[in-house]
């Protein structure tokens, strides 16, 4: 069924900051031997890798299915690579706008990337931003919109500054989509969230206009998350992990995040959207990147992580 909304960017890491806090919950109330020892050899090694950098570089994937583990086949809505530094508590964010025309690795010709997810999965989408920023990329994580609703809601809500009056209806949309919001600043609650994130019409800038709103959203949704009266309200999170987020990373390292979330400093999340314009082929929208900057960014952004910096083995 055709969606005629489009999700949001930074669901994904919304859905990563449950993810680590809800396992660390139950690894530090639970104390689940058996599951502790399910951590292979190689994710083993992994921690290892994680305890000596201490910091993480992966891609968020974000889709509309019933089963998130088992949606293969979809075009992901949303797209952006995230470094997490516990060393500073620096957060760098990339967003990959959904319409960018690449080349997909057993595809003929250039697609939109949103289209390597329903091709190959999270794994295709990995490889095909690794051909794309060059760099070097192992770790998703795959979330469902919906995880939102409940999570803000967990939370006590967001505070932020709705820019513009939104209003808009679509009883067709799956789901329907009905928004009415008032502009100025305040606490929206779940539902109204859902809408704030959904809104797409009426930026001046378009789909760089939302990301902008989107980006001063997730970092209202950090600072409130991260506050120590919300820890008691992790096991209302762990439920919404588990049907709403699908991720690679290892048990062990995300555990460990866990323990370190506290370093995240809301005052150092960095954000930005790969640089070009919108621009039809054909019939098609796509957006066209703008090489010579994007490597720039990358490299300002992720030169760490840059093929060109490490040694081949």
């Amino acid at each position: 069924m055709k969606k005629k909304f489009a999700r949001t960017f930074f669901i994904s890491f919304l859905c990563f900051v449950v993810a680590y806090g809800g396992i660390g919950y139950y690894f530090m109330n639970h104390k689940n031997e058996a599951a502790i020892g399910t951590i292979g050899k190689e994710e083993k090694k992994i921690d290892d890798h994680f305890d000596e950098k201490n910091e993480i570089l992966f891609l968020l994937l974000g889709v509309d299915a019933k089963d998130v583990s088992k949606s293969k086949g979809t075009r992901t809505d949303t797209m952006m690579l995230v470094n997490i530094d516990f060393n500073t508590g620096a957060v760098k964010i990339l967003s990959i706008p959904r319409d960018t025309r690449v080349d997909i690795r057993g595809l003929s010709g250039k697609r939109k990337i949103n289209a390597a997810h329903a091709n190959g999965g999270p794994e295709l989408s990995v490889k095909t931003v690794q051909d794309l920023l060059g760099v070097d990329l192992d770790y998703y994580v795959k979330v469902d919109y919906k995880v939102v609703k409940e999570v803000v809601d967990a939370i006590g809500g967001v505070k932020v500054d709705v820019p513009m009056n939104m209003k808009y209806d679509d009883p067709t949309a799956d789901p329907p989509l009905h928004i009415n919001l008032k502009k100025g600043v305040q606490v929206l609650n779940g539902d109204e969230s859902l809408q704030f994130l959904r809104f797409r019409k009426g930026y001046k800038d378009a789909d760089l206009g939302r990301i902008k709103a989107q980006q001063q959203f997730m970092k209202a949704f950090m600072e409130q998350a991260l506050k120590p009266k919300n820890l008691l309200k992790l096991p209302k999170m762990i439920s919404a992990y588990y049907k709403y987020v699908d991720t690679n990373i290892p048990m062990g390292t995300l555990t460990k995040m866990a323990f370190s979330a506290n370093k995240i400093n809301t005052e150092n999340i960095h954000g930005a959207t790969i640089p070009g314009d919108g621009q039809y082929i054909g019939k098609t929208s796509y957006f066209i990147y703008n090489k010579e900057e994007m490597d720039i960014l990358v490299k300002e952004m992720f030169g760490d992580y840059l093929y060109t910096n490490k040694t081949v083995e």
